[in-house]
């Protein structure tokens, strides 16, 4: 930017400041009001349209298989752009959160509720609530009575008497009351007479506590209400008495949070009698004030967390009840679906300073590792297989599409999701094999590695890490060697994309004929299908006999269903059929592979295709350090007789 650009950039920020800092007459606030209702809007209400105001993108579950695979048929999914870049694979968790604000902005009973977030540690619960905070804090600025330590809406000076016929003329609701200090100014220096006050602008902030107020846990010994309420300046007693609202220091979490905001941290490690002020505050839209002074108007969001363990103690209690029912509970479970594990971690390390190069499967494999930890077992499948339903992918066994209702599954265990390893644990590890690479670089090897030391320092029961070895051992290990396979193959397969649509397209000239009992016509002359041809492509994924006849009509009943929707067809297009076309590629050059990438002195043509396959590695995301890593790793672990 140039000098006269910098300065009026500073001078732009410089004069919104400034009309910030602005103090209109009571009267010209009114009339914004008229012209603005959202001016009068209660707390609730003005959470709501910041999480709203953004837009959201409903979610295509009628057309997208794979998203009708991940939430079910006849689901309505909104994506709110507000968390958009920074929340993956809890859009239900969400559209709870929404629907909350919701109900509370239209002065439901949420209103008079506290929003409980509970879940495992590192499932993003602190993280939903700071991007609630900076939803605020990017809002526009509200307007308050000056003076007042509350922030107080001004149209809470109206008298009630004249409520009804101000509504009408603003064209607004109004509720609430004057906080102590700003009634004794109205009597005592105002007369009475409230078109006297000021009005002044606030932005909300964490940093200053303006609108935002934060309660952490208490020292059960020394749980004193100040931090909630504020307090008596004793300093003051001497000029004052008791009963005088000047004596009051009112700069308690719920005196900052009027408003906007109160959070509860570990909100469960509090004694029940401190929580009373909570449940007040909650039913009553009122705090006590310190001393003698009666109850003070409140108008804000409570919110509170704590970790499961925290939460069925608490509710084990049956002396807590009446907290209980004032509270609306979420559940924040662990990301269950791998493309949106992948998406967490791939934001993290963007926000950092790593400037590394990360190679393909690297993050998969963690994010898998992640994932696996938090299944429960079914009689239905195994994890690896449950892991891929949950991402929406199609699998298949034996040529046949395994036929799994994903609901079903998730309605076995409906805590799934709410333990195994945290996202913080794998981003430990992530950090830890970053750190060991002298070259920036991670790669699957690097990561496995990493997290299988990450997991013996860790301080969990035996059972338990073992079952955890055995995913990182035994079920990565091998699924990560079939990646590594596909990798290679199509690196040494010259234009594998290519090969696998001329398979394709052969198979299915020949499947159609076969099937409908017609010659193959190539332009040229006619012939009878090649059988032997078919068979080859079909015992790739062990269809042979009999059970070709029936797979070879699947084939044919899927291709005729997309061709009548107008789609389009490629050789990925059918699971099964493109599971036997790759194995087919591969089959077809495992033996050279293999002596290629075992040899210690490669002839003159070797050396040609192996330096051809690396460079295609390259393409294909790897760096010459990955890539010398995968093939020293594949060299030493494929094709093992």
């Amino acid at each position: 930017m140039s000098k006269a650009e910098f300065k009026k950039l500073i001078d732009d920020y410089n004069k919104t400041k400034a009309e910030e800092k602005k103090v209109i007459p009571f009267l010209e606030f009114l009339e914004l009001v008229k012209k603005d209702h959202s001016l009068s809007c209660l707390a609730h209400k003005r959470m709501f349209n910041a999480i709203t105001g953004k837009g959201f993108e409903l979610l295509d579950t009628e057309t997208d298989i794979r998203l009708r695979r991940v939430f079910g048929a006849n689901t309505q999914v909104k994506s709110y752009n507000f968390f958009r870049d920074e929340f993956f694979g809890i859009e239900q968790v969400l559209q709870k959160l929404v629907r909350y604000f919701f109900s509370a902005s239209m002065k439901g009973e949420e209103s008079r509720q506290v929003l409980f977030l509970v879940g495992p540690v590192g499932a993003g619960k602190s993280s939903l609530i700071e991007k609630l905070k900076q939803g605020l804090e990017e809002a526009s600025p509200i307007y308050y009575l000056e003076g007042s330590p509350m922030h107080i809406n001004p149209l809470c000076a109206i008298p009630k008497a004249l409520r009804p016929e101000m509504e009408k003329v603003l064209g607004v609701e109004i509720e609430g009351e004057l906080d102590p200090i700003s009634q004794y100014k109205l009597d005592e220096e105002f007369e009475g007479d409230f078109t006297k006050f000021n009005v002044a602008m606030m932005r909300f902030s964490t940093k200053k506590r303006l609108g935002i107020g934060m309660v952490p846990p208490v020292d059960p010994n020394n749980q004193d209400t100040s931090v909630l309420i504020g307090s008596e300046d004793i300093s003051k007693l001497d000029r004052y008495s008791e009963d005088d609202p000047r004596v009051l220091t009112l700069n308690g979490a719920f005196n900052a949070g009027n408003r906007g905001m109160v959070e509860f941290i570990e909100v469960f490690k509090n004694e029940i009698e401190y929580l009373h002020v909570m449940l007040t505050a909650t039913q009553e839209k009122r705090i006590p004030a310190p001393g003698k002074h009666g109850m003070i108007y409140f108008d804000g969001v409570i919110l509170a967390h704590s970790n499961e363990a925290e939460w069925n103690k608490f509710k084990a209690d049956h002396t807590n009840e009446a907290i209980l029912d004032r509270i609306v509970k979420i559940e924040v479970p662990y990301v269950l679906e791998l493309s949106e594990e992948k998406k967490i971690y791939q934001k993290i390390i963007d926000r950092s300073d790593f400037n590394a190069h990360i190679a393909p499967h690297s993050l998969a494999i963690a994010s898998m590792f992640g994932i696996l930890t938090r299944l429960k077992p079914t009689a239905k499948c195994d994890l690896l297989t449950k892991l891929k339903l949950y991402n929406g992918d199609e699998v298949t066994e034996r040529g046949q599409t395994k036929h799994i209702n994903v609901m079903e599954l998730k309605d076995e265990h409906p805590d799934e999701g709410m333990s195994g390893i945290s996202t913080r644990f794998i981003m430990k590890a992530l950090d830890n094999a970053l750190s060991d690479s002298e070259t920036n670089t991670i790669h699957p090897i690097s990561v496995l590695d990493a997290l299988q030391n990450k997991l013996k320092e860790e301080p969990l029961p035996e059972d338990t890490k073992e079952h955890y070895m055995h995913i990182l051992k035994d079920i990565l290990y091998k699924e990560y060697l079939k990646m590594l396979e596909a990798d290679i193959t199509k690196a040494f397969v010259h234009a594998y994309e290519e090969q696998a649509e001329t398979l394709f397209q052969n198979y299915l000239d020949h499947v159609e004929a076969y099937v409908l009992k017609r010659k193959v016509n190539d332009g040229k002359s006619e012939m009878a299908p090649d059988v032997k041809f078919l068979a080859s492509i079909e015992e790739q994924i062990g269809i042979t006999g009999s059970a070709s006849d029936g797979f070879r009509q699947d084939v044919m009943s899927y291709i005729t269903h997309i061709l009548r929707r107008k789609g389009t067809l490629h050789y990925y297009s059918y699971e099964p059929l493109k599971e036997a076309i790759e194995k087919k590629l591969m089959a077809s050059v495992k033996d050279i592979t293999r002596i290629i990438l075992k040899s210690k002195t490669r002839d003159k043509e070797q050396k040609k295709k192996y330096e051809a396959m690396t460079q295609q590695l390259i393409n294909n995301g790897y760096n010459e350090e990955s890539c010398e890593a995968v093939l020293n790793f594949a060299a030493n672990n494929l094709w093992k007789d």
